[in-house]
């Protein structure tokens, strides 16, 4: 069952993800060869405490720490650990914190100091893949709708798209209806309404779209060990439309990069 929130539920989830938002510019500060995933963790703990907030993720389903870390073939799930990043590899960095009750959770993939052409090309189309499925999410539309604009965005620039793992609705529990796949058929699945929350995250390999789990019970990897890519929002509908509720403004003023993407999914207030 999909639980709508109401305007002022939807503010306090807002709070939630810019706590998540503000961790991940926090984070993105670190993200050079040299430092080590679990060195990121503890910065990332360290700042959404210093939010009243608490991590999200750790001990969640008992995973061990505060951000799932997963590099190049890696696709999402990642344990940090003290293995030192490197020049080209990318990173993503996926968070989750809790505050006011409410949940935010929130992922970026990150360059390494200087990363190959063919695989900035996959995290861009990932990430412009995550916007196309945003547009999508609008009352009277259904998941396949989101589904099936970043499953076609990605599967034209040839690449696979991650059956097995989905976005999510959000709300006091990290994991509410509906799922939300990334692959789908225009006008299936569950409609969507006025106040829901969810969490769209493509999962995006450079190669097959196949992928296998590791005995750690949490690592999951490309099938070929080609890289993956993994972008995340939180979004609500208001007034009928997509509102991001998270964003990428913070890792952006941190990296030095400037951006529009995420203007019109910005409702003006009045």
């Amino acid at each position: 069952m999909i639980i709508a929130k109401t305007a002022e539920e939807i503010e306090l989830m807002r709070e939630s993800a810019l706590v998540v938002s503000r961790t991940l510019g926090e984070v993105a500060k670190h993200v050079k060869p040299g430092v080590t995933t679990l060195e990121l963790d503890k910065i990332a703990e360290d700042y959404i405490r210093s939010q009243d907030a608490i991590p999200g993720f750790l001990g969640l389903y008992d995973f061990p720490n505060t951000l799932c870390m997963s590099p190049n073939s890696q696709v999402v799930h990642g344990i940090p650990n003290n293995t030192p990043l490197v020049e080209g590899d990318i990173i993503s960095i996926d968070c989750g914190a809790i505050k006011n009750g409410f949940y935010g959770d929130h992922a970026y993939t990150f360059e390494v100091g200087e990363i190959d052409p063919e695989t900035k090309k996959l995290l861009e189309v990932t990430k412009q893949s995550l916007y196309k499925g945003i547009k999508e999410l609008k009352v009277g539309n259904r998941v396949g709708d989101v589904g099936y604009a970043i499953q076609k965005y990605c599967e034209d620039h040839g690449y696979g798209v991650v059956r097995e793992l989905v976005g999510h609705g959000l709300g006091r529990v990290m994991h509410e209806d509906p799922e939300m796949p990334n692959y789908g058929k225009r006008g299936r699945g569950k409609k969507f309404i006025e106040g829901m929350v969810v969490a769209i995250e493509p999962m995006v390999n450079l190669g097959t779209k196949n992928i296998k789990q590791h005995n750690d019970g949490w690592t999951i990897t490309t099938r070929d060990n080609k890289p993956s890519a993994h972008f995340e929002h939180d979004v609500a509908i208001v007034n009928g439309k997509p509102e991001l509720l998270s964003t990428f403004k913070y890792v952006y003023e941190a990296l030095g990069i400037t951006s529009t993407e995420e203007d019109e999914f910005r409702q003006v207030k009045n």
